[in-house]
């Protein structure tokens, strides 16, 4: 009898061998978790990648590490979970979805909301496999059949829950106040997707004149467009050069109209001339000063960056635009003084990546007090969440203590829209500030309400805005286990055992999940939160999709495998 020998390759194939037990584990759910396993849990939950696009090393970077401690605790015998999912990402999405209708010479307007949401969820289903495609090439030991998703069914129906907990509770409330407004999205942004960028400006001096033509003023600004909505100049009360002219008017230059001088210790009589321009509708300290004083706010820009009516001669023109011509008038009047070279910080967008713009606009905000001050309680009675390293403990009770309300909502369409309704016809067909409206789980329960208080005839419109992509996000922890209702899993795996992330977000995203989960569960939703590194480029800059600098780490795996790569990003 002859024996067979196999014809074995001549070195190691990782092609063939992973995809083989890929498949494998996948076929007989090798990683499914169970509940009723003997062991003690070990739950971590996948910080879920925006569903737009593919992932870079840093995914891979965080998704190995995730993977030795699930793979590790799972072979000392704990019930393990490891929970998979992607986020909607509403302004990333919306912003390629409308450069695709752009290209078609189309507006979302023209199409239509039902069929713009149509165009991304079928965009969703073809990002999120590219995205789940790779976590598999990269051989994580997740659950698949648990996989979630932010706008799944089951987790839209904890944002409803969780947004009408809040309204009910009085911490979600509807109001004007000045927001971080971002003309290229067309969106309110929080301040936490605000990037501080330092720049070589410019800080230009003018004259502004006593109106009795007693002398002038000089004040000092890095934004010389937004003097054309001024209503005031600020002095420091105990500052000897100014405080003999305040209550005195002055005549804004241009505008011609009389602003007075105001006492406001805030100002610091060492920064420029000592004397601050106000204007209140455009600067988040002048809005501050704005209500001390009781000044008028007068907007002067449209929500493109574009100026408004209240601009005078300058309607219509773009703010950079604004900006030289200004200069240039005032310059034309004799009332510029000088021109400094001055560097200092401008807000960006995070997502838009221009400048955002502060303006008062009508948004829907979260109360922070009661949820801060209940995260930094389990923080410091309890050391709830503990984190590795240590020094990353301060930098996140640093922003717990000094947050200030969330502005939840978004001017955009893909996405949680708002569950409010409004009586339009209260207000003439549209809504406004003054529009009564009601909070309600459905169209047909808000429309049963606003019938029984004004009437059949009653016109409904729902609020066409929707939730800050971070408001699901900040539910993800329990969300994704059932809640609200009381599951198998949120019972066994709740709260989760390991949070792995990256430094970047700690604010963005492990604050308001502490934030959320401490007042809907009343537990930290995990014991630790793991800090990694980040990956960066050759520039140091860190890879993200948004920057366009990731690797895509299939192409490292094309050339040498997937546990080389893991051995390597996780050994550097």
């Amino acid at each position: 009898m002859t024996s067979t020998i196999p014809n074995l390759p001549s070195q190691y194939e990782p092609k063939t061998t992973e995809a083989k037990w890929q498949a494998f584990w996948e076929e007989n759910q090798v990683f499914k978790a169970d509940p009723n396993h003997p062991g003690e849990p070990y739950c971590i939950m996948i910080p879920p990648p925006n569903v737009t696009g593919s992932l870079h090393m840093g995914h891979a970077f965080e998704s190995a590490l995730i993977d030795v401690l699930v793979r590790y605790h799972r072979m000392k015998g704990r019930n393990t979970l490891w929970l998979p999912g992607t986020d909607h990402a509403s302004i990333a999405v919306q912003t390629i979805l409308e450069r695709q209708l752009r290209e078609e010479g189309k507006t979302r307007d023209q199409v239509g909301r039902d069929k713009f949401l149509e165009r991304a969820w079928q965009w969703k289903e073809k990002s999120g496999n590219t995205i789940t495609n790779q976590l598999r090439r990269l051989g994580v030991s997740v659950d698949w059949t648990r996989e979630r998703f932010t706008m799944d069914e089951g987790l839209s129906k904890a944002v409803l829950e969780a947004f009408i907990a809040l309204h009910d509770e009085g911490l979600i409330y509807r109001g004007k106040y000045m927001v971080n407004w971002c003309p290229a999205s067309q969106s309110a942004v929080s301040d936490l997707e605000v990037e501080q960028r330092e720049i070589n400006g410019h800080l230009w001096h003018f004259r502004y004149p006593l109106s009795d033509g007693s002398g002038f003023v000089e004040v000092a600004t890095t934004r010389p467009e937004t003097m054309l909505g001024d209503t005031a100049v600020a002095v420091n009360p105990n500052d000897d050069r100014y405080k003999g002219l305040i209550g005195k008017m002055l005549t804004l230059p241009i505008m011609n109209r009389e602003i007075p001088i105001v006492g406001d210790e805030f100002v610091d009589p060492s920064f420029g001339t000592g004397c601050v321009k106000v204007t209140p509708a455009h600067d988040p300290n002048d809005f501050a000063m704005g209500m001390r004083h009781n000044l008028p706010f007068i907007t002067i820009m449209n929500k493109d960056g574009s100026l408004n009516e209240n601009a005078g001669p300058f309607a219509g023109r773009d703010r950079q635009d604004a900006r030289k011509a200004v200069v240039q008038q005032l310059e034309a009047e004799g009332r510029l003084v000088k021109v400094e070279e001055y560097k200092h910080t401008v807000p960006y967008s995070d997502r838009g990546k221009v400048p955002v713009e502060p303006l008062i606009s009508t948004q829907w905000f979260v109360k922070i007090d009661s949820l801060s001050s209940r995260a930094l309680t389990f923080l410091d009675e309890e050391n709830s969440p503990r984190f590795v390293p240590d020094r990353w403990t301060k930098v996140y009770r640093d922003w717990l203590e000094k947050l200030k309300d969330w502005c939840i909502s978004r001017q955009l369409w893909w996405g949680h829209q708002i569950p409010a309704w409004y009586a339009i016809s209260e207000t003439g067909g549209m809504i406004a500030d003054d529009t009564p409206f009601v909070v309600a789980k459905s169209a047909e329960e808000a429309t049963a309400k606003l019938k029984a208080k004004f009437g059949e005839s009653v016109q409904i419109q729902q609020d066409p805005d929707v939730l800050d992509t971070w408001f699901s996000s900040g539910l993800w922890p329990f969300s994704t286990l059932g809640w609200p209702d009381k599951t198998e899993d949120l019972n066994t795996y709740y709260p989760t055992t390991t949070l792995v992330t990256g430094f970047d977000i700690i604010f963005f995203w492990v604050a308001r999940m502490t934030m959320m989960a401490g007042h809907f569960t009343g537990k930290m939703p995990f014991k630790d939160v793991y800090i990694h590194g980040l990956v960066r480029d050759e520039n140091n800059k860190k890879m993200s999709k948004s920057a366009g600098n990731g690797i895509d780490p299939l192409l490292l795996i094309e050339k040498y495998g997937t546990d080389s790569l893991r051995y390597t990003l996780i050994r550097e």
